[in-house]
């Protein structure tokens, strides 16, 4: 498949830079800086060293061994993100970012984040370098992922709560580009998904291909081939994208993306971008997105803080109108039930954003061959979730 995106930021129909012009100069800037550390050795030997000794890296993949037994198909693995530092994949993107802010001098660093694994990930690594650090988030937000609050204003972040529109992850993005617009002199916006204006979509896409790589190494070093099919929950797409792309030349590898629907697929009850929603343009981007026919973008909800956003990426956008990966939803109910699940066969507790993965995965397994191997992304753990679960299962 053809690299993308373009010059321009387009992965075929999607993505480009819809901005205010004040941050044209800033995303230039950005796109130039990142061209150059991506061809500079020191800035990627930086990198490597930080996230072996610093986030933990390379993570397992763990043959889930009792999952698939109970369910009697496909020999099912987790690549273990959960594992990392700060307990998700956001931060080999958070990691990488902040020292492309070191490049171009900048001192202060914000960022937005729903399930706050985003946000943490950007407290950790502002701590590290010693930035400032603002986190919007909305008001909903915070009180669901309160623990998550506590640690980014335990390592020095101000967490600054957002109560317009639904008070959640849009809104959180709304008013971290405001800031953005206002402050760029010395400020670098660390986006937490593969969304926004080009060129954060790649970036974050490339910060992350650590885990497709990791994960296609480990499956020929314990399987001799590749696996069959890879799962992973698809917000924005951060960790989906990073799992998918390093695969996307395996014709046989099919690849399936797992939205959130919420209480089914019911107008501004759910966030499955792909079961109803149309093409628009979003907080800089162009890409699928759910709207009314006014044009409005419409409410979202998710039992997961960080699944609930009203538009998708635009690589996933591009790859799904190819036909190179298939989206799909799992309920609240049944990420809920995957999360009780795996905790109990395999003692791993999942963040409800990967539970709806691990819901697709107990779904199909036992409709596949024995022989067949399923890879599922186990992109964050779940200590953050566990009072919002409790509610629903004990």
């Amino acid at each position: 498949m053809k690299a993308l995106p373009d010059t321009t930021g387009h992965y075929g129909d999607f993505g480009g830079m819809f901005v205010p012009e004040t941050l044209m100069a800033p995303l230039r800037e950005l796109s130039e800086e990142y061209a150059k550390a991506k061809a500079d050795p020191e800035f990627q030997k930086e990198l490597d060293g930080l996230l072996k000794d610093f986030c933990g890296r390379e993570t397992p993949l763990y043959f889930a061994e009792r999952l698939t037994e109970k369910l009697g198909g496909a020999k099912i693995y987790l690549k273990r993100e959960d594992l990392l530092h700060t307990g998700a994949h956001k931060i080999n993107n958070a990691l990488g970012q902040v020292l492309i802010a070191k490049r171009l001098g900048k001192t202060r660093i914000i960022a937005e984040t729903g399930a706050g694994q985003h946000g943490v990930a950007t407290a950790t690594v502002c701590a590290r370098f010693g930035m400032e650090c603002v986190v919007y988030m909305g008001a909903v937000d915070m009180e669901r992922q309160a623990l998550n609050v506590a640690r980014m204003e335990l390592m020095g972040a101000e967490v600054r709560g957002v109560e317009a529109g639904q008070r959640t992850l849009k809104e959180a993005v709304n008013e971290a580009m405001r800031d953005w617009v206002a402050s760029v002199e010395n400020t670098h916006y660390i986006i937490g998904s593969a969304l926004g204006s080009h060129p954060f979509p790649m970036m974050v896409r490339d910060f992350h291909l650590v885990i497709g790589r990791e994960a296609r190494k480990q499956i020929l070093e314990k399987e001799g081939r590749l696996p069959d099919l890879l799962v992973a929950c698809v917000g924005g797409g951060s960790n989906a994208i990073g799992l998918f792309h390093p695969f996307l030349d395996a014709p046989d590898v099919r690849m399936v993306g797992v939205e959130a629907g919420g209480d089914g697929i019911i107008p501004e009850r759910h966030a499955a971008r792909f079961q109803g929603g149309k093409l628009g343009v979003l907080q800089g981007t162009k890409t699928w997105l759910l709207a009314n026919d006014d044009g409005q973008i419409e409410l979202t909800h998710s039992v997961s803080a960080g699944l609930d956003y009203a538009a998708v990426g635009p690589e996933h956008a591009f790859l799904q109108h190819e036909g190179r990966v298939e989206y799909t939803y799992a309920t609240d109910d049944e990420a809920l039930a995957a999360f009780k699940e795996l905790a109990q066969t395999e003692g791993i507790l999942p963040a409800l954003e990967t539970s709806h993965a691990i819901a697709y995965g107990i779904k199909i397994a036992g409709s596949l061959p024995k022989s067949d191997i399923i890879v599922i992304n186990c992109s964050g753990r779940g200590d953050k979730d566990v009072a919002t679960a409790a509610k629903h299962l004990l």
